[in-house]
């Protein structure tokens, strides 16, 4: 049996309703054939004919694992170049699962994924993993060389870059992440603050369209999570961060995402989101104590 879809809430006129429960564990189905979209699912507003394509577009995407569990039930979502996102949820709520469609290491049961335009699938696997760098939570699983050099030129060289393009390339990304003049240094000698902005620096090596970004905060000490946020903010590629840490996508993102029992069950200004108590309530997400979003002034 195919997966199926719920109808989709719409960010635009509807911003925060809470997602239907999704179906008993012994009716969802396992992954296979596309079924067609719920006829009166709400589809994201097309672009332009001659707008540039946005760095994400996620519609309709439903998928089941083998074992019959199913954690997407029709996720719509559009990026625009150079946003900023938030993508907030439960312990539960289809996270991982979605960012696992990004770059094609999970296929959709149903719906599609496109980045830059570009549809995510097997004749276009090479570029799609190129335009979507993925930064892990934990940066020991991103980084495996003997130095910070081969690790951050471990994918330009994998792609056929060589000699004084791979050395500059290999410059750029450090300098963008402050981390150039650990060049030679093992990972293993870094702090945990450093060796996560080295982790950032491998995908910023192969100049991707949107960077991914999975708990971006955890671990860090107070000034590591502040010299990673101005890297962030500093950085001209668009974002997607999946983070529990609430006051840190308020802070680095305009515009969040709420995704909850495998939909998207509100979208819109992140303050606003966060300012909503009933909103927070019904999708298990919680500010730390004496945290006020609304008397937060951002300046970006």
């Amino acid at each position: 049996m195919d997966p199926v879809t719920k109808p989709a809430t719409d960010p635009a006129t509807d911003p925060a309703p809470a997602a239907d429960p999704p179906p008993a564990a012994e009716s969802a189905p396992a992954t296979g054939t596309a079924p067609a979209a719920a006829p009166d699912a709400a589809a994201p507003p097309a672009a332009a004919p001659d707008a540039a394509p946005p760095s994400l577009d996620v519609r309709g995407l439903a998928y089941a694992y083998p074992d019959g569990h199913q954690a997407l039930f029709g996720v719509d979502l559009r990026i625009g170049k150079g946003e900023r996102v938030a993508l907030l949820g439960p312990n539960g709520a289809g996270k991982t699962t979605l960012v696992l469609h990004l770059n094609g290491i999970l296929e959709a049961g149903a719906g599609s994924v496109t980045v830059a335009g570009l549809p995510v699938g097997k004749k276009h696997m090479a570029e799609i993993r190129r335009r979507v760098g993925l930064v892990f939570q934990d940066p020991d699983d991103q980084l495996f060389m003997p130095t910070v050099r081969e690790d951050v030129a471990f994918g330009p060289a994998a792609a056929g870059l060589r000699g004084p393009a791979l050395e500059a390339r290999v410059r750029e990304a450090l300098e963008q992440v402050g981390m150039a003049e650990y060049v030679d240094r093992p990972p293993h000698h870094l702090s945990f603050g450093q060796r996560r902005r080295v982790a950032v620096a491998t995908v910023l090596a192969m100049r991707p369209e949107i960077l991914v970004l999975d708990e971006p905060s955890s671990n860090l000490d107070p000034a590591s999570r502040r010299e990673l946020a101005d890297i962030l903010q500093r950085l001209d590629v668009t974002v997607l961060m999946v983070t529990h840490d609430l006051p840190y996508a308020l802070e680095l993102c305009p515009r969040a995402a709420i995704l909850s029992e495998g939909v998207i069950a509100a979208d819109g200004p992140t303050g606003a989101l966060l300012s909503d108590p009933e909103l927070m309530r019904a999708h298990r997400l919680e500010l730390p104590f004496g945290f006020d979003p609304r008397s937060v002034t951002m300046e970006r």
